[in-house]
C-alpha cells in the first residue's frame, strides 16, 4: 500500500499557499500522490499545474475533473500538457458530479452516466494516445456529421501515451464501469469492513475486461485526525459526513446516502437526510453515528491510527490518500508527519 494526500479544493478556510505547503511537505516525506478536487468553485487543473512546477516526485491527481465540465478532448489536452510540464506525474480522476452541479451549474443532462462515462473515456484515450479522433457515439460523435470539422491528432508529443486514469464511483453499476474501462477507482467512505462488496463488483468489471483484480489502483480518501481521544477526533469529521450523506444531491438521488444505507445504517441515514433538508445541519451532524464516522474514516494515537491502516491494506486498498481535517497548514504538516509515522509502523509499504 501507499500513502496519498487529497488537497480537496479551495474553501474559505484554505488557501493555495496552504496546499502548496501541504503537497510539499508530502513530497518530502514520499507520498506517492497528491490530489485535488473540484465541484463549483476552484478548478482542480489549476492546481495541480501549479504544484507539478513545484513539487519534484510525487505524482499530481485530478480528483477529479469533471465530465460535464469539459469536452473529452478538452480534458484530454489539459491532462497530456500537465502530464508534459510535470515530467510525466499526472494522473487522470474523472466523474460524473451529480444531477444538481451538471445541470445546475454546467448546464448538462445527468441522463445515462454510466454510457456517457464510457464515451468519454473511449475518447480521451484515443487523443492521448495521439490517434485520429474519430467516434460514432450515442452521445459523442466527432467530428460532427455534415460539417467542416475532421478527424484530428493531439497536436504535440507527451511524455506518456497512456495516463492513468481513475473513476469515482459509488454505486455497484458504477464500480463495475470502474474496473472494465479504468486503471483505478477513486472511494469514499470507504469501509474495510464493507470492502468486500464492493470489490466483488470492481472485480466482475475487470473480469468482463479479461483481466484481474492485481493491477488496480483502490484510492479511497480517508478523513485524518490525529489525537488521543477517538470520539473528539470524530466530531470533526461529522459535519462532513452529514453534508454528503445528508445534503449532497436530492431526497430522491443521494448516492452517498445510498451508500451508507447500503452499509447498514439506513435508518440513520434517512434520519440524518430528513434533519439536513430540513436546514437542521447541526441535528443532522450529530446524528450521525460514531462507528460510521470511525469505519470511514481514520482517528486516534498513531497506534491506533497504524492498526486501522493493516485493515485498509488487508480490504484491498492500494493507495490510501488522507484528507487532513485540520484548521492550519501548520497543523496539518505535523498530521501528515504523524501519518508517514503511523504508516511505517503499520508496515504495509511496498
Amino acid at each position: 500500500m501507499r500513502l496519498g494526500l487529497s488537497l480537496g479544493y479551495q474553501t474559505a478556510w484554505s488557501t493555495p499557499a496552504d496546499h502548496l505547503a501541504l503537497a510539499r511537505e508530502a513530497d518530502r516525506l514520499g507520498y506517492s500522490v497528491v490530489w485535488a478536487a473540484e465541484a463549483y468553485g476552484s478548478d482542480s487543473p489549476s492546481m495541480l499545474a501549479w504544484l507539478a512546477g513545484q513539487t519534484e516526485r510525487i505524482d499530481l491527481g485530478a480528483g477529479v475533473m469533471q465530465i460535464p465540465a469539459r469536452s473529452p478532448a478538452a480534458t484530454a489536452m489539459t491532462a497530456a500538457t500537465i502530464d508534459a510540464v510535470s515530467g510525466g506525474r499526472f494522473r487522470l480522476g474523472l466523474g460524473v458530479s451529480g444531477p444538481q452541479v451538471s445541470e445546475g451549474w454546467h448546464g448538462v443532462r445527468f441522463a445515462k452516466p454510466l454510457a456517457r462515462t464510457r464515451e468519454y473515456v473511449d475518447i480521451v484515450r484515443l487523443a492521448l494516445a495521439r490517434r485520429e479522433v474519430a467516434y460514432d457515439g450515442a452521445h459523442y460523435r466527432l467530428p460532427l456529421p455534415d460539417g467542416p470539422g475532421k478527424a484530428l491528432r493531439l497536436g504535440f508529443h507527451p511524455p506518456r501515451d497512456h495516463i492513468p486514469i481513475y473513476l469515482a464511483a459509488v454505486g455497484p453499476k458504477n464500480l463495475e464501469l470502474a474496473g472494465e474501462i479504468a486503471d483505478g477507482w477513486l472511494a469514499v467512505f470507504y469501509a474495510p469492513e464493507f470492502a468486500a462488496e464492493q470489490l466483488a463488483a470492481v472485480s466482475a468489471g475487470r473480469a468482463r475486461a479479461g483481466r484481474e483484480l492485481a493491477g488496480f489502483d483502490v484510492v479511497p480518501t480517508v478523513p485524518l485526525v490525529v489525537g488521543d481521544d477517538v470520539a473528539a477526533c470524530a466530531e470533526l469529521v461529522r459535519w462532513y459526513a452529514a453534508l454528503y450523506v445528508g445534503g449532497m444531491g436530492s431526497r430522491e438521488q443521494n448516492f452517498y446516502n445510498q451508500l451508507a444505507t447500503r452499509m447498514g445504517y439506513g435508518d440513520a441515514a434517512r434520519e440524518v437526510q430528513d434533519l439536513y433538508l430540513a436546514k437542521r445541519q447541526r441535528d443532522a451532524a450529530a446524528a450521525v453515528p460514531l462507528e460510521f464516522i470511525d469505519r470511514t474514516s481514520l482517528l486516534g494515537p498513531r497506534e491506533r491510527i497504524a492498526e486501522r491502516m493493516r485493515e485498509y491494506a488487508a480490504a484491498g486498498v492500494t493507495t490510501l490518500s488522507v484528507s487532513l481535517f485540520v484548521a492550519d497548514a501548520e497543523t496539518g504538516v505535523r498530521t501528515l508527519r504523524a501519518c508517514a509515522e503511523a504508516f511505517d509502523l503499520a508496515g504495509v509499504g511496498e
